[in-house]
């Protein structure tokens, strides 16, 4: 039985899984992202993991998410936010001449994006967007059952559209981004607190943690009115840390979309939540792993 390795690589933590052509995850292992993560120390730790999950060498390919841009061929991390000395790092050619195995990267959400279309909560279609509202907001687009990066491989940065001309800095350079109104930072600044005591409060019936989802809902409406218009998926899906509290911006979300966008751009329109929680990005790599392995 054939199999691949998909490897999601953090700034604290690298989880990796080995998986059949069918998505059936037969072991799956995290280590610690070595400190300070240079590239060498990074390379040599997914080295030693590979042979932990692997070690009679059945695998025939890897896929790789990173926290940052990949190149359009998926072969060089660009950048790699939160981990040290990462420019241009041929992460691709080095774990081939290590493992012998073709390997590509992709950027960690749009690993996301495509783990959730191949077994999550996207599987039923073939057009999609990922949302993942966490430390930053990321992105996944889905077109014709196909990940859709750009010419250069840095598309759907979806936290990075405008979202009010005159809202707070983004370290993008962009003002106001959708981002700088639905980070876990940005909640944070907008309300004193965390998000999951927020989904507590709203669960226990607080009108401020119920107020301020309905305002939250309406802000990503707003960002996914944008979005939509363009690319009229099948589905959005929600995915991220503060997905946890989906029940509660959901509606005003919804509401603000049916009101903004044209009947002709949202027919059929699902909005659902991520299922794959944090094995996504690993899995949607092991996707990747497979597109090089079947070649």
């Amino acid at each position: 039985m054939q199999q691949v390795i998909g490897i999601d690589l953090g700034g604290t933590a690298i989880k990796l899984g080995l998986f059949t052509a069918n998505g059936s995850c037969l072991k799956s292992i995290t280590v610690d992202t070595p400190q300070p993560a240079t590239p060498a120390a990074v390379l040599s730790q997914m080295i030693d993991a590979i042979a932990q999950i692997d070690p009679d060498n059945h695998s025939i390919a890897i896929g790789v998410g990173t926290p940052g841009p990949a190149d359009a061929g998926g072969r060089v991390a660009k950048v790699a936010i939160n981990l040290a000395g990462w420019h241009d790092v041929p992460l691709a050619d080095w774990l081939e001449a290590k493992t012998g195995k073709p390997t590509i990267l992709a950027n960690d959400a749009n690993c996301a994006g495509l783990g959730e279309a191949w077994l999550g909560a996207g599987r039923n279609f073939d057009n999609l967007i990922l949302l993942t509202l966490g430390t930053g907001v990321g992105g996944a687009i889905i077109l014709d059952g196909k990940l859709f990066v750009g010419h250069q491989g840095a598309a759907a940065e979806l936290g990075l559209i405008s979202l009010n001309p005159d809202g707070p800095m983004c370290n993008s350079g962009n003002q106001g981004s959708l981002e700088q109104y639905a980070c876990i930072s940005a909640i944070r600044r907008r309300t004193g607190k965390e998000p999951a005591e927020l989904g507590k409060l709203a669960q226990n019936g607080d009108l401020e943690a119920l107020t301020f989802w309905q305002e939250y809902g309406k802000d990503l409406g707003i960002g996914l009115t944008s979005l939509i218009y363009v690319l009229t998926p099948q589905a959005v899906i929600i995915g991220g840390g503060v997905s946890a509290s989906f029940e509660y911006f959901l509606p005003s979300m919804q509401a603000e979309i049916e009101k903004r966008v044209l009947p002709t751009s949202r027919l059929g329109l699902q909005i659902l939540p991520a299922e794959l929680g944090n094995s996504a990005g690993m899995v949607g790599a092991a996707k990747l792993a497979w597109g090089i392995g079947d070649r």
